[in-house]
């Protein structure tokens, strides 16, 4: 049976094929030490860990939840966003509980795109933000990132393009995914005024602010963010918790109830106990995020060792949990490279191309990999030809 019209040009995601690929390759006992993906190895606090399992063995926790999440979910959210963020939040109308950021992207692409609408989508960026506002019927139009412009968005360059006027959705992501540029709070005010110009509706992705980045920032910080701003953000990354599918949306009642339209027909609410577990979480103190980002840079030092190795050049003052590197002149691209340290070395890395063109020079580095992990990386990248 043929498939819908929608998924013409849509591809199975990146990592979805290669992960296949790397496990062909283990299974033929290649034993490839993986720095590709993002998905924490750390675990969770064993608080949250005890939590969930205290509730899970209860009986009367395993019903249907409600569309809107649990309230002490939404109040611990609300709480930690004016803990960490200073802003305010509405437990009640401007928290939307979501089964992971990544599907209230689409979530946000189809409750608000009509076909041909525009949307401006970050080159280089999350691939998902172009594949969900396609799905969606929507027209993207990529917004070039530089490192010239320290990654961040030229707005006469936006403004010069004769489909500006058309724009109904951007899709913005700071710290940035793949290069790890941090924000600036004029940056913040250039996009709401930016937005507030055109009518447009800002989506800022927001799941990398507490790692490596001594100063968490919401882009609802900036007076009159609310009339054109909705924030996404997530547990996976700052609580280690990304197989437990647990974000959230944050903005206006208006905008939470339009995409509640949409979402509460699409799925029955989030098992309670984690929910509750994720309460739990967000009132983790700033020890956890040292303890946390302490791993995280003694891992990026071996991570720099290992690119001095394949001499590509980069910047140490990235946030996020990945390094994104520059590759040598010897080399067509990030994927020539990528291949070289896969099937030479055993060693995965992610090719930029695969966030946008403007990536096609450079590689991305996890840091998700046990220390010891990358020391054996090293090894082997010694051991090239």
């Amino acid at each position: 049976m043929e498939t819908a019209k929608r998924l013409e040009g849509i591809g199975e995601y990146y990592f979805s094929q290669k992960l296949r690929e790397i496990d062909a390759m283990n299974a033929a006992g290649k034993n490839v030490i993986s720095l590709g993906i993002g998905s924490p190895d750390l675990p969770p606090h064993p608080e949250v860990i005890k939590v969930l399992q205290e509730e899970s063995a209860k009986p009367n926790t395993h019903a249907y939840q409600s569309y809107k999440g649990s309230p002490v979910l939404r109040n611990a959210i609300a709480s930690w966003y004016k803990k960490w963020y200073n802003v305010n939040l509405n437990a009640d109308t401007e928290i939307l509980p979501l089964i992971g950021s990544k599907e209230g992207i689409m979530h946000i692409c189809m409750t608000y795109l009509n076909e041909g609408d525009f949307v401006l989508i970050p080159n280089p960026g999350y691939p998902t933000y172009k594949s969900a506002a396609t799905i969606a019927g929507g027209k993207c139009m990529e917004y070039n990132l530089t490192k010239e412009n320290n990654w961040l968005p030229d707005f006469k360059e936006i403004e010069n393009n004769l489909y500006v006027n058309r724009v109904k959705i951007m899709f913005v992501n700071y710290p940035h995914m793949p290069t790890g540029q941090l924000p600036t709070m004029e940056m913040y005010g250039q996009l709401i005024a930016f937005a507030k110009k055109y009518n447009i509706l800002i989506v800022h992705d927001n799941p990398y602010s507490f790692i490596l980045n001594d100063s968490p920032m919401s882009m609802l910080s900036v007076a009159g963010a609310k009339d054109c701003v909705i924030e996404l953000n997530s547990l996976s990354k700052s609580h280690n918790m990304a197989g437990w599918r647990i974000g959230m949306l944050c903005g206006a009642k208006q905008k939470i109830d339009d995409v509640l339209r949409f979402k509460s027909n699409m799925d029955s609410g989030m098992f309670l106990p984690l929910q509750l577990a994720a309460a739990k979480a967000l009132e983790l103190q700033e020890d956890w995020h040292n303890e946390v980002n302490k791993v995280y840079r003694a891992r990026r030092e071996k991570v720099f060792e290992l690119l001095d190795l394949l001499e590509c050049t980069y910047s140490k003052d990235q946030a996020g949990m990945f390094v994104w590197a520059a590759i040598p002149s010897g080399y067509k691209d990030g994927y020539a490279l990528s291949d070289k340290v896969l099937y030479d070395a055993n060693v995965f890395i992610t090719p930029g191309g695969i966030f946008g063109n403007a990536g096609d020079k450079y590689v991305r580095v996890s840091l998700c990999c046990k220390e010891e992990n990358i020391e054996a990386a090293i090894t082997r990248i010694k051991g090239l030809p």
